[in-house]
């Protein structure tokens, strides 16, 4: 196998061929900086390389030692930090700010022997369903650049589906997992809450909707990552239950007969775009052809708490955020610091009181409770990733709140529920759309569920295999 097939694999199997000694970790790190250079152009994927260090730890990898030692890695400039770089979290306001040190997630992925090569773009402070920050320009998906990646971890869905890297880290706080899954035809799994570290950065009260994971090309690869990332530092708030083996040996184990609900209608009835319902009904009949009981159904949600959950869960702990930098800088607020929607959510934030945010948090439990009993009816709900395909560059606008107020939940009320209660939920590369730009469906499963999504994940990929190949070059 050559380099260039070799890199169009997944994560695993490019450690498999490392440890084998068929290549050696700097060919493989240097032929992944190759292509960031040769792809990024067309695509603003990365927005910070770290060439020169990542071939220096190359060098130092002991192929075999570790899980994925010498595998190219990239981190979201999101949710996670690598020392020396920035942490711009796509933001004006936080442009000079660079990490001292690697978060925990950061330090595992280390230890697994992952090597990072740079830093992908976000949307500002995660608060778009598409990645076209201010600070760093839109990022162009690669099935078509006219269209968005999806946000907010647009940046590391079109680094990795472009074949720049094999696998990335991502974050999700109202489905920025996986609406760039869906996007660019990825695996995205967004974990229970608790399930992944955000140390030492602050979850419970700072960001209680979101999680961090991976968007890989295989399911084995978001299983190991999972793995490697999965685990509470003594003293988070929120833990998850622990698993019962290893994410890897599950996807070896039978899923057993299952029932699984199915529907085409976002939360609040409406139908889904036709191509993306087209999507769920193709896989809700595979799905009763590999013996599960599938039937529609669709949980009753109080449709006003989770818009408070959502409303007052972001935009307080976004104040909060940008508060303690101006303190930091020790000025005030400038009117080119902030994209005027998180200007908004920013106000929205400042004046909600301490009742507000009790009452957010009441209505992420009462949301909780209030889908609780659905599953304990059905395993699985499989549902469209996004009610809509991937919308062009430009549909949301953050410089219009206006706009981003009307279109955001075309493409995340699908997903955000799930940054509500905490339960996990995968999306899967299963459906294209008229143009051929790929569409996700979502499964999800019971709080701690991740075990019975993988596995799952594991029979649908077995059974109608996706394409791996990286979408490069881009049409036209």
């Amino acid at each position: 196998m050559g380099l260039d097939e070799l890199l169009d694999g997944d994560a695993t199997g490019i450690a498999a061929s490392l440890a084998r000694r068929d290549v050696t970790p700097t060919e493989v790190v240097a032929a992944a900086i190759g292509r960031i250079a040769e792809r990024n152009p067309a695509l603003n994927a990365v927005v910070a390389d770290r060439a020169e260090a990542a071939m220096a730890e190359a060098a130092a990898v002991v192929p075999g030692a570790t899980p994925l030692a010498g595998v190219p890695f990239v981190v979201k400039d999101l949710g996670a930090k690598v020392a020396g770089m920035p942490t711009t979290g796509g933001s004006r306001l936080f442009a000079e700010d660079a990490a001292e040190a690697d978060t925990e997630l950061v330090a595992r992925y280390r230890r697994a022997g992952l090597v990072v090569v740079g830093m992908t773009n976000t949307a500002e402070l995660g608060l778009s369903a598409s990645t076209e920050p201010v600070l760093h320009g839109p990022t162009r998906n690669p099935y078509d650049p006219r269209r968005s990646a999806g946000g907010s971890s647009g940046g590391t869905a079109a680094a990795v589906a472009s074949g720049m890297v094999p696998a990335g880290h991502a974050s999700d706080g109202g489905g920025s997992i996986r609406i760039p899954a869906s996007a660019c035809g990825l695996v995205g799994l967004k974990p229970t809450r608790g399930r992944t570290p955000a140390h030492p950065s602050l979850g419970a009260l700072s960001a209680p909707l979101a999680v961090n994971h991976a968007l890989a090309r295989s399911v084995r690869d978001s299983a190991l990552l999972l793995d490697i990332a999965a685990g509470p530092v003594p003293g988070d708030p929120s833990v998850a239950p622990p698993p019962a083996r290893p994410y890897l040996d599950e996807i070896s184990l039978p899923a057993g007969r299952l029932r699984v609900a199915v529907s085409t209608t976002r939360p609040d009835g409406t139908p889904v775009h036709p191509d993306c319902a087209a999507a769920v009904r193709d896989l809700a009949d595979l799905l009763d052809s590999l013996g599960h009981d599938v039937e529609e159904a669709a949980p009753a949600l109080p449709l006003d708490r989770v818009m408070t959950a959502l409303a007052i869960g972001m935009a307080a702990p976004v104040a909060a955020k940008i508060d303690a930098r101006l303190d930091e800088l020790g000025r005030g607020l400038a009117d080119d610091d902030l994209e005027p929607f998180t200007r908004v959510l920013y106000d929205v934030g400042k004046g909600a009181s301490g009742v507000d945010v009790v009452r957010a948090f009441d209505a992420i439990e009462q949301t909780a409770h209030a889908m609780g009993p659905f599953f304990a009816r059905y395993d699985l709900l499989l549902t469209a990733t996004m009610a809509e395909p991937a919308p062009e560059l430009g549909v949301l606008d953050t410089t219009r709140p206006e706009v981003m107020y009307a279109r955001a939940g075309d493409f995340s009320a699908m997903t955000s529920v799930y940054n509500v209660t905490g339960q996990p939920a995968i999306s899967l590369p299963t459906g294209r759309d008229a143009t051929g730009v790929p569409i996700g469906t979502q499964l999800a499963a019971a709080f701690g569920g991740e075990a019975l999504l993988l596995r799952v994940a594991a029979q649908v990929e077995e059974a109608r295999p996706w394409p791996t190949r990286p979408a490069w070059p881009p049409p036209g």
